[in-house]
């Protein structure tokens, strides 16, 4: 109904009056924000119930279950935001709780994954912070009244780049990547959420209602950088063996298409990905939870194999969420890539972007090909074949997305564009989406089967990949310089000087002097006639002082 008459809702919640001071909390609802968050509730409600097998004789079940669902509500919070400040609580509440999410797991690499997260996404809530300051020049946070005003201030371009700085930190494009594969020590289930439906999109839905915001030169930009990420990402899923962080290079291919369409003036048809993105990705890391589950832990996919005999349900979840995100046609990926792709074609755009576009979609195919051959039709690897059980609440999680995963995509296709969309292109350029399929088929096929073993420790390729360009090295290059210097202060100066002379130091010398004078107030009657022979000497010489 919403999207049928365009209908916009703002609710302003008063929260407290004090003489000429309102505080209240306006909550925003149209079509985008009402369609994400039930999308959002939908998957989480799915995860939910595949978490309570996965997780289940987990001793902090309870604790995890709750994470998450404060993890739902940040997110719920940042979609009907349309106030600045609320932005922010909803955004740091992603941060804050992802981190918990993170470290779940509580060993070293958790840690270190997610002090990764964690300063990476504290840039873009600086950005969000400085543009919260910089709206105080207008007299309400509320940005939502100001975007036509906006259009015509040339001070609010200030906002506009820390708006694309805020959003490609939370959206892991370049050069802030590197914390999304790093992200994956989280368990399953939540992976499921944040690639598909939470964490990662915060990003795009922020450029989604800031869009109006954007000049054509910053517009530029962002298509560079998500087209970039695109391709570093499909390059880096290619070369990687575990699993989970292939499918996390995968979504991370998917965001640059979404904020790239979204460069390129289509908001709904970026919407329309966003949402089908968040129906196969979630299923897909579903699948993989399980296919990690039953093999004890296992994440490798070289020790994998065949698993098409064992769970043939399953892999064929696996295979759908695989097919569709590499755009098959009539399933729910088609519907927007296929968009995406034919969009691009019809806007004037140099040859580099043209290619890198549409070999970052061969290289889609290539690793799901890749992923596919490896996990299920390659021989049985594994080391002992005593660990299948199946988990009927994991089963009712994943196919409720598989149901939607099929269908949705026709479905919000007929919902969000009444009107067909007609393209007309030659022919070759028509034709170029197949041609660059194939491509992908050949290029997984050979990287699946091929060792590159002497070629790559030759070249030193596998470490400049799998560290998506070295990038990983080089988010972190300043951070290890100060955590040594915390280091080296807290040994010389929180445990030398500070507490030779500080709180240490105070209270061995308060100790003392109360246990002395503990001593002298324990009723002795030596000292208290030595005390009193003293006065009484200090008394006779003042005595005769004052006579003379």
């Amino acid at each position: 109904m919403f999207l049928i008459f365009n209908l916009i809702f703002i609710i302003d919640y008063e929260l407290m009056s004090l003489d000429s001071l309102i505080i209240s909390f306006p909550m925003l609802f149209d079509w985008i924000s009402l369609m994400f968050m039930s999308f959002v509730f939908f998957i989480s409600s799915m995860v939910f119930f595949y978490s309570s097998g996965y997780m289940k004789g987990d001793l902090n079940m309870n604790r995890f279950l709750l994470l998450v669902f404060l993890f739902i509500v940040s997110m719920a919070l940042l979609i009907i935001s349309p106030n600045m400040i609320s932005i922010l609580l909803g955004w740091d509440g992603l941060g804050l709780v992802s981190y918990c999410l993170v470290i779940y797991y509580q060993n070293v690499k958790s840690f270190n994954s997610g002090m990764i997260t964690a300063l990476s996404n504290r840039v873009g809530d600086v950005a969000l912070l400085i543009s919260i300051a910089w709206m105080v020049n207008y007299g309400s946070w509320n940005f939502i009244y100001y975007l036509d005003f906006f259009k015509f201030d040339y001070s609010m371009v200030f906002i506009s780049w820390f708006i694309v700085l805020a959003g490609f930190t939370k959206s892991a494009q370049v050069p802030f990547s590197s914390w999304l594969p790093s992200a994956m020590s989280a368990p399953t289930p939540v992976s499921s959420l944040v690639h598909s439906s939470t964490l990662v999109t915060g990003g795009v839905y922020l450029f989604i209602r800031f869009s109006d915001l954007f000049s054509s030169f910053l517009l530029s930009f962002m298509l560079f950088f998500s087209v970039f990420s695109m391709f570093m990402a499909g390059i880096g899923a290619s070369f990687e063996y575990d699993l989970k962080k292939i499918i996390a290079f995968s979504t991370l291919s998917q965001l640059g298409m979404m904020i790239s369409i979204l460069t390129l003036g289509d908001i709904n048809l970026s919407i329309f990905h966003l949402l089908i993105h968040a129906l196969f990705k979630s299923l897909l890391f579903l699948c993989a939870g399980y296919f990690i589950h039953n093999l004890n832990g296992c994440q490798d996919i070289r020790l994998m194999g065949g698993l098409i005999s064992f769970m043939p349900l399953i892999c064929c979840f696996f295979c759908i969420s695989s097919i569709s995100l590499c755009g098959f046609p009539f399933f729910s990926g088609f519907y927007s890539k296929d968009l995406i792709l034919e969009g691009l074609s019809l806007n004037y755009f140099n040859f580099f972007i043209y290619f890198i576009f549409y070999l970052s979609m061969g290289l889609t195919i290539a690793y799901s090909f890749r992923l596919v051959y490896f996990v299920l039709l390659k021989d049985f690897s594994f080391n002992n074949f005593f660990f299948f059980h199946d988990n009927f609440m994991m089963l009712v999680g994943m196919m409720g997305l598989f149901i939607v995963c099929i269908f949705g995509g026709s479905i919000l296709s007929w919902l969000i564009f009444p009107t067909s969309y007609f393209i007309c292109l030659p022919f070759i350029m028509k034709v170029m989406i197949f041609i660059f399929i194939c491509f992908g088929l050949v290029f997984g096929s050979v990287m699946s089967k091929t060792y590159f073993g002497l070629i790559k420790i030759f070249l030193g390729l596998d470490c400049f990949y799998f560290s998506l360009f070295n990038l990983s090295n080089i988010s972190i290059l300043g951070v290890d310089f100060f955590l040594n210097k915390g280091e080296e202060f807290y040994k010389l100066i929180d445990q030398g000087w500070l507490e030779h002379y500080g709180s240490q130091g105070i209270y061995f010398y308060m100790n003392n002097f109360s246990n002395n004078l503990f001593v002298l107030f324990n009723n002795s009657i030596k000292i208290f006639l030595f005390l009193f022979v003293i006065m009484f000497i200090f008394f006779c010489l003042f005595f005769f002082y004052s006579l003379y």
